[in-house]
């Protein structure tokens, strides 16, 4: 007899369960692959960027961003644009790209006051 017939419930949820693992796997390699380009880090602050993207580009935690540009922190639902933040928030893009850069600039200083200051 097959295992299928055998116990069937046991065959199909561990074929259900290794399929998540494959998934969550395989999107767990992409992610380490794209972020580990160096092409992806540190880039220029850009208006189709979100807020999540400038920080995991920049190697910094998203709230602080968020806290630091002055802005409002995401919301349940679809990410906003930095354009679309900047219309919300009746600001032009080119003035909100400056907060968010000076933001990243003053979270980096921190950071790096924080490490010299450690013995």
């Amino acid at each position: 007899m097959t295992l299928l017939r055998r116990h069937p419930i046991l065959t199909i949820g561990f074929a259900i369960a290794l399929a998540l693992t494959l998934f969550f796997a395989g999107r767990f390699v992409a992610q380490v692959v794209y972020w580990s380009d160096p092409a992806r880090q540190e880039q220029e602050v850009q208006g189709w960027m979100t807020l999540r993207y400038v920080a995991k580009s920049w190697r910094l935690p998203p709230r602080e961003l968020y806290e630091a540009a002055g802005l409002p922190g995401p919301v349940r639902g679809r990410p906003q644009t930095l354009e679309q933040l900047a219309e919300d928030q009746g600001i032009p893009l080119p003035q909100l790209i400056a907060e968010v850069e000076s933001a990243i600039d003053r979270l980096i200083a921190d950071r790096a006051s924080e490490g010299a200051a450690a013995p």
